[in-house]
């Protein structure tokens, strides 16, 4: 074939010797969740420095998420916490996956259960203290 020869006649005179990346494996882009219709524009979006929508609000998820793991404050947890559930309905919208796939949405209630434990324990314990 014509390729080969091609191919076989480059390698010789050394045209592939100074490539980026020679002697690394090939990273190939797993867009399979992606729609066929739309994987062409997301890649050209990509490859301009631009994200699709549902990759800037997983962004924005982790944010959210550092920021509610480093808050004590439980008002601004509660807070965060209705903004990171927003966000991941938003995604889960926008993704339209079976549910199974789709991103858990975090609950303020285990949070607030955690946190009135040890608080009612501190309370408990500041009265003990009052006694002794």
């Amino acid at each position: 074939m014509i390729v080969e020869r091609r191919i076989v006649e480059a390698m010789e005179r050394g045209e592939f010797e100074n490539l980026s990346g020679k002697g690394m494996p090939l990273v190939f882009e797993d867009d399979t969740f992606v729609p066929e219709d739309l994987r062409m524009a997301y890649r050209v979006l990509k490859n301009a420095g631009y994200l699709p929508p549902e990759l800037l609000i997983e962004k924005e998820i982790q944010k959210v998420e550092d920021l509610l793991a480093a808050t004590q404050d439980e008002k601004e947890r509660y807070k965060q916490m209705c903004k990171l559930n927003l966000m991941i309905t938003r995604l889960n919208v926008l993704r339209k996956r079976p549910a199974a796939m789709e991103k858990e949405q975090a609950y303020y209630e285990k949070i607030v259960s955690r946190i009135t434990l040890h608080s009612n324990a501190q309370k408990s314990d500041e009265k003990n203290e009052k006694k002794e």
